[in-house]
């Protein structure tokens, strides 16, 4: 079993379970003690779990890492994603980028895009197209109260993006599963990304493949309202079937070359 599934296996049984023990996974696929606690490291690094002593539970759906701790994590990926999202985007359209590392990588791809007005609750976006951007470029920042991740969110942030009408949103999730849909741990960010998917005409979800599987507390949008998703080629197979009959595109960006798993 390559390392990659093994993980996957993990995680797997311990969304099922609540809970496992490393003498127990290293046992059931027959590799070292050590081998289960790299694995371990590696998805609680991806926040798909949280480690604990012996082994390991499930995250908390409201756990919520800050913008420059996710921002190490996944970067090819992430590049990977922002560029080909970035083909979407035509000179002069009206786009809307909402909070997350994902969408911030974005955001650099868009620099030298001319005539965007760009709508964004993501501190560190503005600060991209701000410090980067063309003259001929408008960037408006919703305003509103600061989160973790760096996002403006709460009643001033909805009630901003509620008067405006958009060509296409660019959405950075926490998590993605079959039932919950497109997900975050914080309640209001949850909020205010509902009215960005309510003011955009259509609606490209990008994450990496370490969101499938991961849930936060308040849903953004099901799982059908994304006319398009685009991923990378280390989604699971199950995943990439699943998500194929309920988005409205699934495009999957391939890694090869981009080094090994993290």
């Amino acid at each position: 079993m390559l390392a990659q599934q093994r993980q996957a296996a993990i995680l797997d049984r311990v969304r099922t379970t609540g809970g496992v023990r490393v003498g127990e996974l290293a046992a059931e696929h027959g590799v070292s003690d050590m081998t289960i606690r790299r694995d371990l490291d590696l998805l609680h690094e991806r926040g798909l779990l949280a480690k604990v002593h012996g082994g390991a539970t499930v995250a908390g759906a409201t756990d919520e890492p800050g913008f420059q701790a996710k921002s190490v994590r996944q970067q090819a990926e992430k590049a990977a994603i922002a560029a080909r999202a970035a083909r979407l985007v035509r000179p002069g359209a009206a786009i809307a980028l909402s909070a997350g590392t994902t969408t911030a990588e974005l955001a650099r791809q868009l620099v030298d895009v001319p005539g965007l007005t760009v709508v964004t609750n993501s501190l560190p976006v503005a600060d991209i197209l701000h410090d980067r951007g063309r003259d001929d470029q408008t960037v408006v920042l919703t305003g509103g109260v600061r989160t973790p991740s760096d996002a403006l969110v709460g009643p001033l942030a909805v009630a901003a993006v509620r008067a405006l009408h958009l060509d296409l949103l660019f959405l950075g999730v926490h998590g993605i599963t079959e039932r919950t849909g497109f997900t975050t741990p914080n309640l209001m960010e949850a909020e205010t990304n509902r009215a960005l998917v309510a003011a955009a005409d259509r609606l490209v979800v990008l994450a990496d493949h370490t969101k499938w599987g991961t849930v936060g507390i308040s849903a953004i949008a099901p799982l059908t309202d994304a006319h398009l998703l685009v991923t990378d080629d280390r989604l699971p197979p199950q995943a990439r079937r699943l998500l194929t009959e309920r988005v409205g595109e699934l495009v999957v960006v391939s890694m090869a070359g981009q080094g090994t798993p993290r």
